[in-house]
């Protein structure tokens, strides 16, 4: 195996979604990502470099973050140009931040065809949750990637990025060998909600995804 600070991949990761959502707070969890960041001022961007140690060598996303550049109206070519992967980001408190994934993904997938794409459902921590498992199914239509997430508490933290990784390297039997770098948890999630989670997600699943054409949510 390399040495581990040879980093054998590097993909630009994308990181997209409504003001407010969590995504820097996600990207901010990664410590080392957090203490390397570098920031693009023509692009408001802050990039920060998250590594990861897998059992085929380290591998790093360039994560993206718009730092806040979407308040003003999409965001520019630029951002998504050469993107290897995405994560599309909503907040399961706020039905809005959902019903514009589809705007998200147009935007994305316009710039960058045929990437792998991750849809998180972040703040799962949030007793008061509104978009419910059952009504999340645009990932489906769209043959993309689902996980509930919570910034805050690390739930979840490095699933999208195993999955990512698997995708980029196709290497199916791909796992982390060592656990991110995290900040401490600033939440609990209650593991009884947690479960419940799991349940709903998976029976969501196995339901007949509703019959509409397309991108009505």
């Amino acid at each position: 195996m390399a040495n581990t600070e040879d980093v054998k991949a590097k993909f630009k990761l994308v990181l997209v979604g409504d003001g407010g959502t969590g995504k820097t707070t996600f990207v901010k969890r990664h410590l080392t990502g957090e203490f390397e960041k570098k920031y693009i001022a023509t692009l408001g961007v802050e990039i920060h470099p998250l590594k990861f140690y897998t059992n085929f060598g380290p591998i790093q996303f360039n994560c993206w973050d718009t730092a806040g550049q979407e308040k003003f109206g999409g965001l520019r070519d630029g951002y998504y140009i050469r993107g290897n992967c995405a994560i599309i980001m909503f907040d399961v408190t706020a039905r809005i931040t959902y019903k514009n994934v589809p705007n998200w993904h147009k935007d994305l997938v316009r710039v960058c065809e045929n990437i792998p794409i991750v849809l998180c459902g972040n703040k799962v921590d949030v007793k008061e949750r509104k978009v419910k498992a059952k009504s999340i199914t645009f990932h489906r239509k769209k043959n993309l990637q689902y996980y509930d997430i919570s910034a805050k508490s690390n739930y979840n933290f490095e699933k999208p990025f195993l999955w990512l990784t698997r995708k980029l390297t196709g290497e199916a039997e791909l796992e982390f060998v060592e656990m991110p770098a995290l900040q401490p948890p600033e939440v609990q999630i209650d593991p009884l909600l947690q479960k419940q989670f799991e349940k709903d997600l998976q029976e969501a699943q196995n339901c007949e995804l509703p019959d509409d054409d397309g991108d009505d949510i």
